[in-house]
């Protein structure tokens, strides 16, 4: 990929590399950080792999599904068209990650699997009517630098916005509907996508909109400016923290039930493993999400 580089005396020039980007904080590293220290270094500092499971990976597939689906006429936006955009979205989800059919180990699995993805999809008309309305945004990349010079970014499913002006966030998830915990995970996202689109647009979400398309359920939200200056002031807190782990290479665990579905777990002191040795702060940026991270 070409990158434009400006030098010192304004001219500009193109090189074969991609500039590195500051450093960030996401979503979903904040809440691998809040969670477990450990956690966030393992995936943003030393980046090591973790195999998808069929889940995220449906998760991924249908996020895809129904980008595509807003990108079609009004009228166009029905169950079976957007049922008709699924293998087609598969397909080329294999072709850029052949390793992902290895998932599956037979046929009738993967039907199975793309059934279920169906279903997921089937969900969604039961929440809302798409052909009503046009969304502003699909996969909408905010970024924004708070005044205490924390970059944040991220990625929103839809925006939408009424003629009035007033904003909404839209974010699918493709799991079931939260308990406590995972109810509080999901609203500091949302509290997270709202906060930068008021520093962007000067404008505070009307409403954030969690659909949970398997349990055919919604979870709204309405911020207000309070909240979210308060919610600035912990996310200036987390970065710190982050910072200050980083300088240090002292990341810590944070033993918890969720560790039972951690993929690194081999590695953790806490469960008598040895972490690879701390590669130092790293370059370029730690904060960026994933489509794994988006496909929840």
């Amino acid at each position: 990929m070409t990158e434009t580089a400006e030098l010192a005396d304004g001219a500009n020039v193109t090189a074969d590399v991609r500039a590195p980007r500051r450093p960030a904080l996401s979503p979903s590293r904040a809440g691998d950080f809040k969670q477990c220290p450990l956690l966030y270094r393992f995936r943003a500092v030393d980046r090591l792999p973790e195999k998808p499971t069929p889940a995220q990976v449906r998760g991924i597939v249908v996020h895809a599904v129904l980008e595509e689906l807003f990108g079609l006429p009004a009228a166009e936006r029905v169950p079976e068209r957007a049922h008709g955009l699924l293998p087609p979205v598969w397909q080329r989800l294999r072709e850029e990650r052949p390793e992902l059919g290895e998932l599956f180990t037979d046929d009738e699995a993967l039907a199975g699997w793309l059934e279920t993805a169906s279903q997921l999809i089937e969900g969604y008309f039961t929440l809302e009517d798409p052909r009503r309305f046009d969304a502003e945004a699909r996969e909408l990349l905010v970024e924004t630098e708070l005044s205490s010079g924390v970059l944040l970014r991220g990625y929103i499913d839809r925006l939408d916005v009424a003629p009035t002006g007033e904003i909404r966030v839209i974010d699918y998830k493709t799991g079931t509907a939260p308990r406590e915990i995972g109810e509080a995970k999901a609203l500091f996202q949302m509290k997270f996508y709202a906060l930068v689109l008021w520093r962007l647009r000067g404008v505070v979400p009307r409403q954030l909109r969690l659909m949970y398309l398997a349990d055919r359920q919604s979870l709204t939200y309405t911020p207000d400016e309070a909240e979210l200056t308060r919610f600035e002031r912990t996310l200036d807190a987390v970065w710190q923290a982050i910072l200050k782990a980083g300088n240090t290479g002292d990341f810590r665990p944070n033993k918890s039930r969720l560790c039972d579905w951690c993929a690194h777990q081999a590695l953790c002191p806490a469960y008598g493993g040895t972490p690879p040795e701390y590669p130092g702060w790293p370059e370029p940026d730690p904060g960026e999400e994933t489509p794994l991270d988006r496909a929840d």
